[in-house]
């Protein structure tokens, strides 16, 4: 990343065990300290930013694409005082095909049972940010309006999504809350998602509940700094043949020098990635809540 007078930019690539993706490549100019446009793959605008979780397996929104999602597009920010907005324009997923499965954002998929692409959407977030006492408050809300595209016939269906979020900082401790609500307009109750190599299926339409605490010392012993947190999240998805979903993840992150690691326990029930079935499927046994203790350690210089 870097910047020159007005124009600036960020590149990110990843490699992973058995594949390699593009994170984010974008392009801007700077319209003062708190104004810019951004073309490229960015992060789309939804909900709470940059994360709805502190955690390394972030919240039920990121395997929906609600959370750290990486798409093509053009976006207006502006964090003049306390407001803050964000606009933009997406054209498509950041690879402009649902077929590859090798990537690093949950993106509709291609499959044979659902042949969808994502196409283009309109963004639009608003925050307000507030002091009520000793609390420091951010309430904001989102919404987009998209298409997808039928491959096989070449018939677009809507999408579309909303989202209500409030964060509260006091001290060490913070709070934070969101609501989301996403729908794809296509027949039949479901529609499959990739990422890391593999399509799975999820909801067509449901609200996902997020809800977490956090306590970040500044400086701890040895440590530059260790957080601790618990992020719960839910999928609310009902019909035929689809279930709720569940995470919880708690843990510490720590920091010391150019050294990052996390060290949590994520359990879930009818959870992708934590196997599940998908996000809001009912399966056999899908509904078992099983767990997993994850230990990360990152170098960054």
């Amino acid at each position: 990343s870097g910047r020159r007078g007005a124009a600036i930019f960020s590149l990110q690539y990843r490699w992973y065990d058995g594949f390699d993706a593009i994170h984010h490549a974008w392009a801007g100019w700077r319209f003062g300290e708190t104004r810019d446009l951004r073309v490229g793959v960015q992060q789309v605008p939804f909900g709470l930013l940059p994360y709805a979780s502190q955690s390394f397996w972030f919240g039920s929104g990121y395997y929906l694409g609600l959370e750290d999602d990486y798409d093509v597009g053009v976006v207006y920010r502006d964090a003049d005082g306390p407001h803050q907005w964000h606009l933009g324009v997406f054209f498509g997923d950041e690879y402009g095909t649902g077929s590859r499965y090798d990537r690093y954002s949950f993106d509709v998929a291609t499959t044979p049972g659902f042949p969808y692409r994502e196409r283009e959407r309109v963004h639009g977030r608003y925050a307000r940010a507030l002091e009520v006492g000793r609390w420091e408050v951010e309430l904001g809300g989102s919404g987009f309006l998209g298409k997808l595209e039928n491959r096989n016939d070449g018939r677009s269906h809507d999408h579309r999504g909303l989202a209500l979020h409030g964060q509260w900082r006091r001290g060490a401790l913070t709070l934070q809350a969101q609501w989301a609500h996403y729908a794809y307009d296509v027949p039949g109750n479901r529609i499959a998602l990739a990422a890391f190599m593999f399509p799975f299926e999820v909801a067509a339409k449901a609200d996902v509940y997020t809800a977490n605490v956090a306590w970040a010392l500044p400086r701890a012993g040895w440590f530059d700094g260790i957080t601790c947190y618990n992020n719960l999240s839910t999928t609310q998805a009902s019909g035929s043949g689809l279930a709720p979903s569940w995470q919880n993840v708690t843990g510490c992150s720590v920091g010391k020098g150019v050294m990052f690691a996390y060290v949590d326990w994520i359990a879930g029930s009818n959870m992708w990635f934590i196997g599940g079935p998908g996000v809001g499927i009912d399966a056999p046994r899908g509904d078992r809540w099983r767990s997993r203790l994850n230990i990360n350690v990152g170098f960054y210089f």
